[in-house]
């Protein structure tokens, strides 16, 4: 219990807010500012999509498209979040996504963003597991200790990814409290990381070619390495190469997803969600930019493909000692981002299914009293995850679909929002757009749209397959079951007093839990 008076009254106004739109106050709340932010700038990782996907947006059309590519990928977050901040302020549950679709579009649009959001959660973690594997048999077992590690496959994968997931779950059961500290220290760690990285890249770089940044190099087909497919038209390649800023500035929804556990969460989530995009639009330029000046010849870094970066920093002239600290930086970097992912998409699946919305949901909504965590929705998280990567396990498909899904589901109730503001959307929070609010939430939905046909493209045409298939799943399912059977987040005043009882009980089973 906190003696600080200020704070007893903050966390009383959250819980207040939380009873009002009928739910319990189950998950422990002692989130603040930094630690809120550091959940979404932990997912969001530069060290992770910056490094690890650097080759779509540099194999596409070279230094212009990632240096542009970033600045457009960026401003386009920033619109996304900037409308999903707008909501979460108004509405700071768990949920997030699922539950705002719910309020303002319907139990079917609500049921349906659920599904899209958790596909694209559970292809966060599992995109970032396989490249911390890929990060670590490069960096660490390779440039570190010179283990060729060319002969692994798919099986070498598998068994490093399940023992990842698995030590990420366990941190995740601990408690919030361990997982805070966790990622707490992963956002300072992200910070410290890219500013050893661009400053090594900058002084370990032959000469400083600025006119380079903005340079457009086609680089399909065989001179990038394979990595896009030849396309003599420029603007395509652009085009491919944002999955570069979209899949990496991605994830920040994690903030909302952990709203429940944020103090003053009304006020600090919006800035969670805004200081996450901004800090890592700004960092991952310049870092990006090292990396391209630091090229000794931009053709040969091309052609090396998905290696570019790797054999970048193994050649780089700087002192062994400087390497190793960056070749483990980076690999713990994008260990904890998939540990706040993890944290993100348990609390996403905890309150769909207190809702109702998943098969054995009564499994998947409980809270441990000891640990005050969702324990059956953090090891179905990790089970599902580790399944994503044996259906899929290239990267470049993992991390196409994380970004096209994530901002499909952002889209989803900003277009509920665009419909209902002004007439059944009428009670705000303190974060507001104000007369750009509309126009915000049209470019959000357009980029979407593009950011769908970039995404099937080759080589991730995976996703068509993906895709279809979770749209005939949720027909089934939908038509089926849940249509009838769904009854989706307490909406009305009548159906939110009678969860009084409910919530008298769930909170104090807890209390007495913590107690014990």
């Amino acid at each position: 219990m906190t003696t600080d008076p200020d704070q007893a009254r903050i966390l009383a106004e959250d819980t207040a807010t939380l009873h009002k739109m009928g739910y319990a106050q189950e998950l422990a709340r002692r989130m603040g500012g930094f630690s809120n932010f550091a959940v979404a700038f932990s997912i969001i990782c530069i060290l992770a999509g910056g490094i690890t996907s650097f080759q779509s947006g540099f194999s596409a059309a070279g230094p212009g498209g990632v240096i542009i590519g970033w600045i457009v990928g960026s401003v386009f977050a920033l619109i996304v979040g900037a409308s999903m901040a707008q909501i979460a302020s108004a509405y700071p549950t768990a949920g997030a996504l699922y539950h705002w679709s719910s309020l303002l579009g319907g139990r079917g649009w609500g049921w349906a963003t659920a599904f899209v959001n958790l596909l694209g959660l559970i292809f966060v973690v599992a995109s970032v597991n396989v490249g911390a594997y890929d990060l670590f048999t490069s960096l660490i077992l390779g440039n570190m200790f010179h283990i060729d590690t060319s002969h692994w496959g798919l099986w070498q994968q598998t068994i490093a990814v399940v023992l990842i997931t698995l030590s990420q779950g366990l941190f995740n059961q601990l408690g919030i409290r361990t997982t805070t500290k966790l990622i707490d220290f992963s956002g300072y760690l992200i910070f410290f990381i890219a500013i050893v990285l661009t400053i090594t890249l900058l002084v370990g770089a032959q000469h400083y070619d600025f006119g380079r940044l903005t340079r457009f190099i086609n680089y399909s087909g065989k001179p990038g390495g394979g990595v896009v497919p030849a396309s003599k038209s420029l603007f395509y390649l652009f085009l491919l190469g944002l999955l570069l800023p979209l899949y990496t500035i991605t994830g920040f929804d994690g903030a909302a997803h952990t709203s429940e556990e944020t103090i003053n969460a009304r006020r600090i989530v919006p800035r969670g969600i805004m200081n996450s995009i901004f800090w890592s639009f700004a960092f991952g330029l310049v870092m990006e930019a090292a990396i391209i000046l630091a090229m000794p010849n931009l053709d040969k870094a091309a052609a090396q493909g998905g290696n570019v970066f790797f054999d970048l920093l193994g050649n780089l002239p700087v002192a062994t000692p400087v390497k190793d600290l960056l070749y483990v930086g980076i690999v713990v970097s994008n260990y904890l981002c998939a540990l706040a992912g993890v944290t993100s998409t348990s609390r996403m699946i905890f309150a769909f299914a207190r809702d109702g919305g998943l098969p054995g949901h009564k499994i998947f909504r409980h809270v441990s009293v000891r640990h005050r965590t969702p324990v059956g929705a953090i090891w179905l998280t990790v089970v599902l995850s580790i399944a994503a990567t044996l259906y899929s396990p290239a990267f470049a498909a993992l991390a196409a679909g994380c970004a096209m899904f994530l901002y499909i589901s952002y889209a989803m109730p900003i277009a509920a929002g665009l419909f209902a503001e002004g007439k059944t959307w009428t009670e705000f929070g303190p974060f507001r757009l104000g007369v750009f609010s509309k126009p915000l939430a049209l470019l959000s939905i357009l980029g979407v749209l593009v950011l769908i046909y970039i995404g099937i493209q080759p080589p991730n045409n995976i996703l068509i397959s993906y895709g279809l298939g979770l749209i005939a799943l949720m027909l089934v399912l939908w038509f089926g079951v849940a249509r009838t059977r769904f009854p989706g987040p307490p909406i009305s005043r009548e159906a939110i007093a009678a969860r009084a009882g409910e919530i008298a009980a769930e909170e104090q089973a807890v209390h007495q839990g913590a107690a014990e």
